[in-house]
């Protein structure tokens, strides 16, 4: 009887497995491997599903009305973190917590879509990779606007 009762106590103190949640707005079918690649990379460092993590899915499978409910369910289970692999995504994920970490992928701006406050500090609970090619060119026509045409030589003095 008491070493069942020693083996219950180890039981309770052990950690239980943190949970990665991951939403997303379409269906799993077209993003499978991005989803495999997404756990082939945290396998990559040392998490490895049903080992020493777990996931859990929401797919509003093109319903974007869903997306709140599906945030929503993943905060109530309690996830250990939030992935998101779109844009309405991540918003709904935002909107559904401040303290659950939120990583996002995004090929638009995410201080113009609401994401983070600016880029050297984000603040909240997002971070994120944003593919940049388009706040790129803005950002150096940003860079070349107060040169004025015709300001910029190369040719020395």
């Amino acid at each position: 009887m008491t070493g069942m009762m020693g083996a219950r106590g180890v039981r309770a103190q052990q950690k239980a497995m943190p949970v990665i949640g991951f939403l997303h707005s379409s269906s799993p079918g077209p993003y499978a491997l991005n989803t495999a690649a997404f756990r082939q990379g945290l396998n990559e460092i040392g998490y490895v599903e049903g080992q020493n993590v777990a996931f859990e899915y929401g797919w509003a499978e093109d319903h974007y009305d869903r997306l709140p409910g599906l945030a929503a369910d993943l905060v109530a289970r309690k996830v250990n973190l939030i992935a998101t692999g779109s844009m309405p995504s991540a918003l709904a994920a935002k909107d559904a917590t401040s303290t659950i970490p939120i990583v996002f992928e995004t090929g638009i701006d995410p201080v113009e879509a609401g994401l983070v406050a600016s880029f050297p500090r984000p603040g909240g609970n997002l971070t994120g990779v944003c593919m940049l090619r388009g706040l790129l060119a803005r950002g150096r026509r940003q860079l070349a606007q107060p040169l004025g045409p015709g300001r910029l030589s190369l040719r020395s003095h």
